[in-house]
């Protein structure tokens, strides 16, 4: 060690004497429960795909293990639909949606969080009050509205009604509410306008925000079935209807549509891996003040 260096002593934990200790019982019960609990969750998706992987003959084998595995029920699945469209299209629609929901949750919620104007309160809640009405209240003029726009039967008309979403402005109001207010005056001091200080200042500290509402927007609008279904009548556009494609009044072709759901699940898992850190890390500030 070279003269005049000091080196810092290493950090001691001290135990706090009034905090519990849990016995070591009580950590093995503990994540027995939440293993069983993980099976229970993950065996539907593992079924899904252990079907799909079947021979046609053995689709409703009990086996667990789909073994000899065959990739005949995704060809038959490819051979009846369109699934590079379908996913194509799906995706699209599913992507539009979400970036239009979380740039209007994004706008209202900073107007919300930052600013203070007359009847703020009363407007939030009739605000998220729209939340509140069912969905089967506002089809009908949703879709009387499209068939004056003449938007039915398109894409358009999916993501034309649902570029709004109350779920969004609550959830990152929460996280808006507990942004720095010095960080807001010291930009307005240094000649920003409220258009820059949203872009350079908030929306980089609350990215992991941003990252978990944007997958939860985007599986919602992937997962979307009925007004697909309404707004786009007889045509298999997306993939949710392409999967009726499978189903008949003499039966369902189970294999088919196992493949065809598990292909359609893949994006989904897809963009949680790439999310996976930052939506790990709203989850955790979300618990800081």
């Amino acid at each position: 060690m070279s003269s005049g260096t000091l080196t810092p002593a290493p950090a001691v934990h001290i135990p706090d004497p009034d905090r519990p200790v849990p016995s070591r019982w009580r950590v093995v019960r503990g994540h027995a429960v939440l293993a069983v609990l993980g099976v229970l969750c993950v065996f539907p998706i593992y079924w899904l795909y252990a079907t799909a992987l079947r021979r046609p003959e053995d689709v409703y084998s009990q086996n667990p293990l789909p073994w000899p595995m065959s990739l005949l029920n995704v060809v038959d699945a490819a051979a009846k639909v369109d699934v590079v469209g379908l996913m194509v299209n799906t995706t699209a629609v599913a992507l539009l949606t979400a970036l239009g929901q979380l740039l209007t949750a994004l706008l209202a919620a900073y107007a919300f969080a930052a600013w203070r104007f007359p009847f703020q309160r009363l407007l939030y809640l009739a605000f998220i009050g729209t939340w509140l009405v069912p969905f089967q209240v506002t089809m009908l003029p949703n879709y009387s509205l499209l068939l004056q726009l003449g938007l039915l039967n398109t894409l358009a008309g999916v993501v034309v009604p649902n570029l709004c979403s109350a779920l969004g402005v609550l959830l990152l109001r929460q996280h808006l509410d507990s942004f720095p207010k010095e960080l807001l005056e010291a930009s307005a001091m240094d000649g920003r306008s409220s258009w820059t200080t949203l872009w350079t200042v908030v929306v980089p500290n609350v990215r992991p925000a941003l990252a978990a509402l944007s997958i939860l927007l985007f599986i919602n609008a992937w997962n979307e079935y009925f007004w697909p279904a309404m707004v786009l009548q007889r045509s298999n556009a997306v993939i949710q209807l392409g999967l009726r494609s499978f189903m008949g009044t003499e039966g369902n072709d189970w294999g088919p549509l196992m493949a065809l759901a598990g292909l359609a699940c893949l994006p989904i898992f897809a963009l949680y891996l790439v999310l996976q850190r930052h939506i790990v890390h709203a989850f955790v500030r979300s618990g800081l003040k």
